[in-house]
């Protein structure tokens, strides 16, 4: 499967413009990749005024991608704030090009951005089947938390990782990252923002993309907006896992949320 990480800049709580500038960038994907993978709350930046810009899974942002994944094939994922009756939540998506939607819902909210005074957590995990391929959704804070993240009997082949992880807090992003890939024997894909944000904050980037052996796949410099792609191998994934199966040792255990 060819995945494509779009590590971009975000104009801040304008949705039009980030929607016609990742367009650009998908339409150039077409015939070339499978899956797209955007940052975390990639039409708004990462703001704590959720009201004004929250939509319904039918709403404008969903149903922009939804027409780019059909007309350029391709599955996009990705993060907006989703909106279910008075409650917002900081949403990942994955949408697929016959128009199939799933969601995950961000169960880790940033304290220290106080993101859980403004959104609702998520409860449940979403694990996505697309083209033999099982996928973990996961949004930025969550990576922190590897019992959230565990893959239990090989659940998933591969953890999206969509961030706005600030550049003073780099060495940790790339740290967590290699970690989950290597206590999950999975492929780990981490999509950060770049730029500064209205909060002032700077990010950096760094996003990569890590296998089973905990090797980063991507380039080495990975800073500024760019677009990386890169064709992972679903067989070579499980004869790593059946030859050194360390998932059949895993200790067992209940999550209560």
């Amino acid at each position: 499967m060819r995945v494509s990480l779009l590590q971009c800049d975000i104009v801040w709580e304008h949705k039009n413009a980030n929607w016609l500038f990742y367009e650009s960038l998908l339409s150039g994907l077409a015939g070339k990749t499978d899956l797209a993978v955007l940052p975390e709350m990639c039409t708004t930046g990462f703001t704590m005024h959720p009201e004004p810009l929250a939509e319904t899974m039918d709403g404008e942002t969903i149903t922009a991608f939804k027409r780019m994944a059909a007309g350029f094939g391709l599955a996009i994922a990705g993060t907006f704030i989703g909106k279910e009756g008075d409650q917002c939540y900081n949403r990942a998506f994955f949408i697929q090009p016959d128009g199939q939607v799933d969601f995950y819902d961000k169960k880790h909210l940033f304290r220290m951005g106080d993101e859980g005074l403004h959104y609702t957590a998520g409860k449940e995990k979403t694990i996505v089947p697309y083209l033999g391929w099982n996928i973990r959704l996961s949004v930025c804070y969550d990576l922190r938390f590897p019992v959230w993240l565990r893959n239990v009997q090989n659940d998933y082949d591969l953890l999206l990782v969509m961030g706005n992880w600030p550049e003073s807090r780099q060495h940790v992003w790339n740290s967590l990252l290699t970690a989950r890939a290597l206590e999950n024997q999975a492929f780990v894909c981490g999509v950060n923002r770049v730029g500064t944000d209205a909060n002032g904050l700077v990010y950096a980037g760094g996003s990569m993309l890590i296998n089973a052996y905990g090797t980063i796949l991507t380039e080495e410099q990975q800073d500024g907006v760019r677009v990386q792609t890169l064709n992972l191998d679903l067989e070579e994934l499980h004869r790593f896992r059946q030859k050194f199966p360390v998932w059949k040792d895993a200790d067992p255990f209940a999550f209560i949320s």
